[in-house]
């Protein structure tokens, strides 16, 4: 269902019913419960200089009191506003595969959905549909972040991004940094602006890169250092008072909607905010919107309505739009919904074993260690004793296929000596949860310095389909060699997932290097077909997979051997998370 096209008398949904004892001039207030949930925040920004982190979904909400304070002059402003609820009892976490409960973490102040994120690409490895991309415009204050929320919350699914017009207000100059501290530059203006970077944020997003956004801090009117990494995007919802002013902008929202709020409420809603949240000063507020915000909004905001596709009455009120937006975006999520593991069971198996594949020499040393953890009798210390000499084997052979450049180096004899040394920048380990991980040692054993980031991807027990629930990979990863390991690789699904993962950050196809303890044909085929420039390099090939999805004859559930954990039943080789008895609660979270 395509979004409706524009035109100048665009449909105006009904405004909400008024609740009893609501006036004309107030909206009906929510209950305590909407307006917890309905209080969010998009997360993703990076913890650390040398790393970024993204869970799935990326958003964490705060409780309303956390942003609201009722405190000094805002607090005569209270009773204009819906009431605010109390904060509920922590929920302990539920599964993706849960029915009874929605996939959901909460605490006193956040809520985090606990589901991944299914296939966003095809067989091929490309993806199969930009992102969908929906525009909020309006006044300032109007609702347009609480209505974003909501609409976020409703859809109930992990994997919306919330970009705010907010985070890309021009960098100021000295001059203007001056007249911002007297309220005498116009920031409602949209010359305020950066829309080439707006636009290209919003390109690769919609191309499922990942982008770094910039932090505004509004109280000294200037970016901050660092900036927050968004990933992972399926729909985009992009909000702002000039959402709809720039026409190469307009080109990328499929839908535009227009949240209409009166004047009054919109002022008073901005004194509140701008006092309580960002240090201004009463006069200040009413001079700034008297000088700027109000002539912008008649003059650049306001006939921007004629080009939205929806005109929601009431903002975040009503409640009936919300319902119709979301019914619309539901149906756009199931046009984008994938089967890609049935797709890799049936695809180009017949072919012979790519040349991007290296196998090592089976040697005697190499296949008695095959045979000890491939027996079902071994011991758990005999498995991962031998796993380990194995995995070393394995990355010393990887290591080979960097490349090298000739160097001279003088000895303690005062001699030269022609070698090679490394010819890139940096090598980094990327481990797929949890079996992956324990190829880390090894690679730290050879690499010095080396950087490790870990991708957890879950196969949901529902569809039978890889879901990417987290990731946390180091700074400037694109210009690194990547070593990325997964002790087995059966169809080739979480393999894909998780390259996939490193192309969307910038890594060359090129860098990356799959390394695996054994893999099944379908799963060389599988990645090799969909990216015929990765590097994959494993200790032996098995040459059938099963209808369960294991390697045939096949090493087990590695994890399961290896960390001493059940056995799923009637589960493939890849792995499920978390591991059954072997995490509590609080270490899981």
């Amino acid at each position: 269902m395509a979004a409706p096209p524009a035109s100048v008398d665009a449909p105006r949904l009904p405004p909400p019913p008024a609740a009893a004892g609501d006036g004309p001039d107030r909206p009906a207030e929510r209950s305590e419960a909407s307006c917890e949930d309905r209080s969010r925040q998009i997360a993703g920004g990076c913890p650390g200089p040398e790393e970024h982190c993204v869970s799935f979904p990326s958003h964490t909400f705060p409780a309303k009191s956390d942003y609201m304070p009722g405190t000094g002059n805002a607090e005569s402003l209270d009773r204009l506003l819906p009431a605010v609820g109390t904060r509920r009892s922590p929920r302990k976490r539920t599964t993706s595969q849960c029915k009874s409960e929605p996939p959901l973490l909460r605490t006193s102040k956040r809520t985090i959905y606990t589901a991944g994120r299914p296939p966003w690409y095809n067989e091929h490895g490309t993806q199969s549909k930009e992102a969908f991309a929906i525009g909020l415009g309006g006044g300032s204050a109007s609702g347009k972040t609480t209505v974003a929320r909501m609409i976020i919350e409703a859809l109930d699914v992990p994997w919306v991004v919330l970009l705010s017009m907010d985070s890309f207000y021009k960098v100021l100059t000295t001059q203007q940094q001056e007249q911002a501290a007297r309220n005498n530059f116009n920031f409602d203006h949209p010359d305020a602006f950066d829309f080439d970077l707006i636009v290209s944020t919003l390109k690769k997003l919609k191309q499922g890169k990942s982008v770094k956004v910039p932090v505004y801090d509004f109280t000294t009117h200037s970016r901050k250092k660092d900036w927050k990494t968004l990933y992972g995007a399926n729909v985009i919802i992009f909000e702002g008072i000039m959402a709809f002013a720039d026409k190469t902008l307009l080109e990328l929202l499929d839908m535009k909607i227009f949240v209409d709020t009166d004047s009054d409420i919109r002022l008073v809603r901005r004194l509140r905010r701008d006092i309580s949240e960002r240090g201004r000063d009463i006069e200040g507020v009413i001079k700034q919107y008297n000088k700027f915000v109000k002539p912008a909004f008649d003059q650049y905001i306001q006939p921007t309505m004629r080009v939205a596709d929806i005109v929601v009455p009431w903002g975040s009120g009503n409640t009936v739009a919300i319902d119709l937006i979301v019914q619309h975006m539901h149906s756009q999520l199931e046009e984008r919904e994938l089967s890609v593991r049935a797709a890799l069971a049936s695809a180009h198996q017949c072919h012979p074993l790519p040349q991007t594949l290296s196998v090592l020499e089976s040697t005697p040393q190499v296949r008695g260690m095959h045979t000890i953890i491939r027996d079902k009798e071994t011991s758990r210390d005999e498995f991962i004793f031998y796993s380990k000499r194995l995995m070393r084997l394995l990355i010393e052979h990887a290591l080979s296929f960097l490349p090298f450049q000739d160097c001279v180096v003088q000895t303690p004899q005062g001699q030269d000596y022609a070698g090679k040394c490394y010819a890139g920048k940096q090598i980094t380990g990327v481990s797929i949860l949890r079996a992956g991980e324990t190829m880390e040692p090894a690679l730290r054993a050879v690499c010095k310095d080396v950087r490790i980031g870990t991708i957890l991807i879950q196969t949901n027990q529902l569809t039978g389909e890889p879901e990417l629930h987290y990731l946390r990979l180091p700074k400037d990863i694109s210009d690194d060699h990547v070593i990325l390991m997964d002790c087995t690789v059966s169809t080739g699904a979480a393999a894909m997932m998780a390259v996939r993962v490193l192309l969307d950050h910038d890594v060359p196809e090129d860098k990356i290097f799959l390394l695996s303890l054994l893999m099944a044909e379908m799963g060389v085929h599988s990645v090799a077909y969909a990216f015929p420039q990765v590097r994959i390099l494993t200790t032996a090939v098995d040459k059938r997979v099963n209808d369960l999805f294991r390697i045939i004859p096949g090493i087990g559930n590695f994890g399961d051997r290896y960390f001493g954990t059940d056995a799923v039943p009637d589960g493939s080789d890849e792995e499920e998370w978390p591991p059954r008895a072997t995490l509590s609660e609080p270490e899981r979270a």
